[in-house]
């Protein structure tokens, strides 16, 4: 059976769905023939919205009606903003209230959905140096800000697994797509010549691309894949390959390397270690094993294809 059969005629409920991922995974569900539903905070101003308010604790009535399948994928940046005290707070509540009160709501359902998706992230394992992480491995410690985060945002989906819905956590990697804000930040430092590794490079990063991302999300609903996913490219690279990969891709030098303290200045000490100089090398067999078969698992290709527009050429010689 096709994915388009598969998908024709099931009903979808997405939160996040202005997002980047959000966004492309609407587009990817309803070109396979489903019916999409978007949660939205704010007044539903479409026919295919419906209003909720996490913190409230409410969602509009009918929204979760005749759901197949729940793709949770709200949550702050990450990447927004020093790591203040208040700015913890709002990484913290997106994630655990919202997941919540969706988790709540369909576990009191007479009708529940079949599939409960709620977005994760490799950062529960912590900064792990060489060791390749599967979802067997141990979360990070406790005083790792964004392993304790994401340990809590998974539990924070009980409600539905006690209900005996099906449970998901896409443990998500680094996201590539040319609209992703990493990329955004790095292509204009790279362009001019000036990117390089992260201090001595070495540590892992674990990366995937977008439209992977949104393969795999639609796959987990339509599989029996559960629990823990870990969704990253079946090959990590170390910060420095990720470096000289896109360095080649826009046709410029990768020498100029990023001092630890630079990131720390720049970043906070505790969101440089977090993101920046964290190694996380994660493994995406589980995926694999279940059917899921990657469309990108070459850095290089994956960004040349990705910042094609973009490359540096030299100038023709003019005769």
């Amino acid at each position: 059976m096709s994915q388009g059969d598969s998908l024709n005629r099931k009903k979808f409920v997405v939160t996040g769905a202005s997002g980047l991922i959000g966004t492309s995974l609407v587009d990817h569900l309803r070109s396979g023939g489903a019916d999409v539903v978007r949660l939205v905070r704010r007044e539903a101003k479409y026919s295919d919205e419906f209003r909720w308010d996490p913190y409230e604790g409410t969602i509009d009535d009918g929204a979760l009606e005749g759901a197949d399948a729940v793709i949770h994928l709200s949550g702050a940046g990450i990447g927004d903003g020093r790591w203040t005290s208040n700015r913890k707070q709002v990484l913290y509540d997106s994630r655990i209230v919202t997941t919540r009160t969706i988790a709540e709501h369909i576990s009191q359902m007479d009708n529940p959905p079949e599939v409960f998706v709620s977005q994760s992230a490799i950062g529960i394992y912590g900064s792990r140096g060489d060791e390749m992480l599967t979802e067997e491995s141990s979360w990070g410690p406790d005083d790792d800000f964004l392993a304790s985060l994401t340990a809590d945002w998974e539990q924070a989906a009980d409600p539905a697994r006690q209900a005996g819905i099906r449970v998901v956590h896409p443990r998500t990697g680094l996201v590539l797509a040319r609209e992703a804000d990493l990329i955004n930040r790095l292509l204009p430092i790279f362009k001019a010549g000036l990117g390089g590794p992260i201090g001595d490079g070495s540590q892992w990063w674990s990366w995937v691309t977008l439209r992977d991302v949104v393969g795999a999300l639609s796959f987990m609903a339509e599989s029996s894949v559960d629990g823990p996913v870990n969704l990253v490219a079946p090959e990590p690279v170390t910060q420095g390959e990720f470096a000289d990969a896109l360095a080649d891709a826009l046709g410029r030098p990768s020498v100029v390397p990023v001092p630890k303290f630079a990131m720390k200045l720049a970043l906070g000490a505790e969101k440089a270690r977090g993101i920046g100089l964290s190694s996380t090398r994660a493994s995406s067999q589980k995926l694999q094993d279940a059917g899921y078969e990657f469309l990108d698992v070459d850095i290089r290709r994956a960004l040349e294809e990705m910042l094609e527009d973009q490359i540096s050429r030299p100038d023709p010689v003019r005769g």
